[in-house]
């Protein structure tokens, strides 16, 4: 079988997570999730978001170190749980992240040119998928350049916002959306988080991957949940949560509110940096779980092939992107957001219950069972109380491909 290059140190782990991370959360979901849950609700949903991501995190990178190969969650959940728990984890993660890689797309199309925005998303897709192409050392060096300007412009607004004069924490409120609404915001939000297990996915490329990825995962999560703390309290604090919720970009309207609007398309530029990070590192994990579900033909053989030269799984590669393209000529970007969470909210299920099976880590002081259990919990409370079309559209994917996991003509 041919393997992957291991090219990726800690440092590389952490800023293709960060890559992954920043983005999504800061540009797309504030908004719907300050719908949901009201100012002082999303400050309550994000630190619940971030809990049950770190809860993940841990059994996460647990797991990757005993299986350093692509696949992330497929594999884990094959090896510690049984086949169909795998395949339900890896097809839950490939369709769901191939919406997300669509939503991300055109979420550049509408910043970059709002009159062409599918045409502009079917480049930025045909753009990174040659970057990845080339190798998973040039998506690092690119997430690199991405993270760096990404986060200059989150700390222009959160400097503009806090300094401006119109900020109060008083637009918080109090914490009156009730037990629901913080759950559902929560759900979404967790969109955001979902990529530090990008650092997983790739663990067949990672240097040193037991003490690399426990390393990393945990680094990545916590400088985006601390980056998003801060910009959520700006956005509300300037905007108020009804603004917030009504708003198409947020950013950029907290710093037109603090009195630069000029300063409002350099937001919006790195709103289109920081989602083209996003479905970079996303498109990369989502063809390496691919590849890993063709070696066991749980997906069509032929995608488990290998470049010779650049070493990265080409033609699974390929064959997202043009599904990616598919969906960006025909979807919505909203639609894509919930949905995303729902399966991959299973995903990660799957994760803490093959985490359970790994038994007590004597030399480790977090007590990792405990949060095996608590992200398991975590992740299915989060998954039934989202928006209702999003459970039904996640609860019919994963029947589809139970359906076709009983109907294959090969098992492995």
């Amino acid at each position: 079988m041919d393997r992957l290059a291991r090219r990726l140190g800690v440092r590389d782990a952490v800023v293709i997570g960060l890559g992954s991370m920043l983005g999504a959360g800061v540009f797309v979901v504030f908004a719907p999730a300050a719908a949901a849950a009201g100012g002082a609700g999303l400050l309550a949903a994000l630190a619940l978001a971030g809990f049950v991501a770190f809860c993940n995190a841990t059994s996460s990178a647990r797991l990757a170190a005993r299986y350093p190969e692509s696949g992330g969650t497929y594999v884990y959940g094959r090896e510690r749980l049984g086949p169909f728990a795998g395949f339900l984890a890896g097809w839950g993660f490939v369709v769901g992240k191939t919406a997300s890689c669509a939503a991300m797309a055109l979420t550049v199309g509408a910043y970059l040119w709002p009159g062409q925005a599918r045409l502009v998303a079917v480049g930025a897709v045909a753009a990174v998928t040659a970057v990845n192409l080339r190798g998973i050392g040039r998506t690092a060096a690119a997430t690199k350049v991405l993270v760096v300007v990404v986060l200059a412009v989150l700390a222009l607004v959160a400097v503009a916002g806090a300094a401006g004069g119109d900020f109060s924490l008083d637009r918080l409120g109090d914490l009156d959306a009730g037990g629901r609404g913080v759950l559902t915001a929560a759900g979404l939000l967790f969109f955001a988080f979902a990529g530090y297990a990008r650092i997983a996915t790739l663990g067949e490329e990672v240097r040193d991957p037991a003490r690399t990825i426990p390393r990393a995962v945990p680094l990545a999560l916590g400088v985006v949940l601390a980056v998003y703390l801060v910009l959520a309290v700006v956005a509300v604090g300037v905007l108020g949560a009804d603004r917030l919720a009504a708003s198409a970009a947020p950013l950029a309207d907290v710093v037109t509110a603090a009195g630069l609007p000029g300063l409002a398309w350099l937001v919006r530029a790195g709103a289109t940096v920081a989602v083209t990070g996003v479905l970079l590192s996303l498109l990369a994990g989502v063809g390496r779980t691919a590849l890993a579900m063709a070696r066991r033909h749980d997906l069509p053989g032929a995608l488990a092939a290998v470049h010779p030269v650049h070493r990265v799984p080409h033609r699974a590669e390929l064959a997202v992107a043009a599904v990616v393209v598919a969906i960006v000529l025909l979807g919505d970007v909203r639609d894509a957001i919930g949905f995303s969470s729902c399966t991959v909210l299973v995903y990660y299920a799957i994760t803490n219950a093959a985490a359970l099976t790994l038994g007590r880590n004597p030399g480790r002081r977090l007590p990792v069972r405990a949060l095996a259990v608590l992200g398991l919990a975590g992740c299915l409370l989060l998954a039934v109380n989202l928006p209702p079309a999003s459970v039904l559209a996640g609860a019919a994917v994963l029947a589809v491909g139970a359906l076709w996991y009983a109907l294959r003509p090969h098992r492995v």
